[in-house]
């Protein structure tokens, strides 16, 4: 996932009228009746655009949001590298593997999940207890983001050498269709799938993340909406943390509305919420230095191309306004 990201920001660089980013961008580019301001927002299914509509934190903003929606944090990346978003939301790793290749991309707020919430999963009748029972067998995860950072520090935790598994790089839908059918014996994923797989077909947690990764989301934009458009960005921001503050204490009325926008089955919706404890967090130095010992981490892992400081691919006070 990593190359196909800085082959695609490459080409971006090199095409500067890209056609794709031109469509992307076209439904946020119309200005609304009245002159008001428009802030072009990227959306997963079931995230930001979601929190905001069960809080009502998207209510009556002084400016208009036209979202764009997009299956994964790949496809978002690349539009918002294009300029064709404003703004969008994605985990930490796949933010920074972007960054690393030159995207003009800045973090301005975050939020955190517990590290419970990423875990690696084998069958219900699989009779692996650890990693170590895992020896020469098929594991499955996403190149270039959480479920790679989660294997390959889960190994090193073991004592392991990557060698000692067979990495399978797949995308969730491709490795749950695998991990059912018994095609890998493990894979590293994050919710709501490792409810979705626990609930409904018996999957058991091996090992989560807990002490290995941050597990952090960021809400990004491109560097020009962040000169223009700052005010903007700072109001998103701020929805996005009274949204999460609304979330906190209302998880299962938060669970039936989430389920009923992305069609998955409210007790996974709920188990996963519970397990998250999403929150939104400050961008202090204290999360920065977690941040970039993670980013050094990946850099071990193959994750990034060269190293990042994370302080740079932040801006800080956003929200502050």
């Amino acid at each position: 996932m990593l190359a196909a990201m800085t082959e695609t920001l490459r080409t971006t660089r090199r095409r500067l009228g890209l056609a794709a980013a031109g469509l992307l961008a076209m439904p946020a580019l119309a200005r609304a009746q009245g002159g008001r301001p428009t802030l072009r927002v990227g959306n997963q299914k079931g995230g930001l655009r979601s929190l905001l509509e069960a809080s009502a934190q998207g209510e009556a903003p002084p400016y208009d949001i036209a979202w764009s929606e997009f299956p994964a944090a790949a496809p978002l990346l690349e539009a918002l590298s294009a300029d064709a978003l404003d703004a969008g939301t994605m985990g930490d790793l796949a933010f920074l593997s972007v960054f690393a290749a030159g995207a003009p991309l800045r973090a301005f707020a975050a939020t955190r999940a517990e590290p419970r919430s990423q875990a690696i999963l084998v069958p219900e009748h699989s009779r692996a207890r650890s990693l170590a029972d895992l020896r020469g067998k098929k594991l499955a995860g996403n190149r270039g983001g959480w479920g790679h950072f989660l294997l390959r520090a889960a190994l090193k935790r073991a004592g392991l050498a990557p060698e000692a598994v067979e990495l399978v790089w797949l995308g969730p839908a491709d490795a749950a269709l695998a991990f059912r059918s018994g095609a890998v014996d493990a894979w590293a994923i994050w919710e709501p799938y490792v409810a979705i797989e626990r609930t409904l077909f018996g999957a058991r947690v091996l090992e989560d993340g807990t002490g290995l990764t941050p597990t952090v989301s960021f809400l990004a934009a491109h560097e020009n909406a962040l000169r223009q458009r700052r005010p903007l960005l700072a109001d998103l921001a701020r929805r996005q943390r009274r949204g999460w503050d609304w979330a906190a204490g209302r998880l299962e009325a938060y669970a039936a509305a989430n389920a009923r926008l992305t069609r998955l089955p409210e007790p996974a919706v709920r188990q996963a919420f519970a397990s998250q404890r999403t929150r939104a967090v400050p961008l202090d130095a204290a999360l920065l230095e977690e941040l970039q010992a993670a980013a050094d981490a990946a850099l071990e892992f193959g994750l990034l191309r060269r190293r990042v400081a994370v302080a740079e691919a932040v801006a800080a006070g956003v929200e502050e306004g």
